[in-house]
């Protein structure tokens, strides 16, 4: 049914799929058949966890359940008992301009070196491509060989959800893609093969951390998502319109989108000083 009915995603799947996995084997199997009082306390073992994972779980369980009664297996759903922690949604981490500099320009000293490995030109198609158009890490590595033309400064992606979207592809990325793409075997599906399938999300997760070390950046202060983030951050601080970045991140929900509004506390008071009608030019009260 999630997959079929709900379009879910297959990370989304693969989650779904583990969480019900560990809650029946923690209640010694027959999830379908647990009433309210297994439920209660097969959530009370929750205790020590996030937020975030509780209220993933429970609503992994509360779907389930659900479904169950959608079509008629159970009369009863016993997905009551499960807490709603309504997790809090942490501030999205970010890099600075400097720091995405450094980044970039520990890929060119990598470029530039002698004899020149291909494997550059991958990493810097990947690196262009998180953070000047803010692809998921998902999204990115299973990118077809052939979905971003010289000539075409978009493509035309499919996201969480199945939802389609336009996402914007600079000039600087179109040249980096097309550069790697030279070295990518003709007969490969994938703009980044790595044997029979495309790169991993984990191995994407390797290569940008080795990356941050190269630039001086603490590894664990570096992801694919935080270069999203940081895609994100950087736009709406340069003045980009909410609902456009919205539709470039692939957010179902503006509300999503708005957390980026609070990042950058300094350009808000800026935006009030300047542009405000009460303020003149010196952002004095006339």
């Amino acid at each position: 049914m999630m997959a079929a009915e709900a379009g879910a995603a297959a990370n989304t799947l693969a989650a779904y799929r583990s969480d019900l996995t560990l809650a029946s084997g923690e209640i010694g199997g027959r999830l379908a058949a647990a009433d309210a009082g297994v439920i209660a306390r097969l959530a009370d073992g929750w205790s020590t966890l996030a937020r975030s994972t509780v209220a993933r779980k429970a609503a992994a369980l509360r779907r389930f359940y659900g479904f169950l009664a959608a079509e008629g297996l159970r009369n009863d759903d016993p997905s009551a008992a499960l807490p709603r922690p309504g997790a809090a949604r942490p501030l999205p981490k970010s890099l600075s301009v400097a720091e995405v500099d450094a980044l970039f320009a520990a890929v060119a000293e990598r470029q530039a070196r002698v004899p020149a490995d291909p494997l550059d030109l991958r990493l810097a198609a990947l690196i262009e491509l998180l953070y000047g158009s803010g692809l998921r890490a998902t999204e990115l590595v299973s990118l077809p060989r052939g979905s971003i033309a010289s000539d075409r400064p978009y493509l035309i992606l499919r996201g969480k959800g199945g939802r389609e979207r336009l996402v914007p592809i600079s000039d600087r990325a179109r040249a980096a893609v097309a550069a790697w793409r030279e070295q990518v075997p003709a007969d490969s599906p994938w703009l980044f093969p790595s044997g029979r399938k495309h790169l991993s999300r984990v191995r994407l997760y390797q290569l940008v951390k080795a990356l941050a070390a190269a630039a001086g950046i603490t590894p664990t202060r570096l992801s694919p998502h935080v270069l999203r983030h940081a895609f994100a951050t950087h736009l709406l601080a340069g003045g980009a319109d909410l609902r456009a970045l919205q539709a470039m991140l692939g957010h179902a929900d503006i509300a999503t989108t708005e957390i980026y509004t609070h990042v950058d506390a300094s350009r808000l008071v800026e935006l009030v000083n300047t542009r405000h009608p009460l303020v003149d030019g010196a952002g004095q009260r006339p």
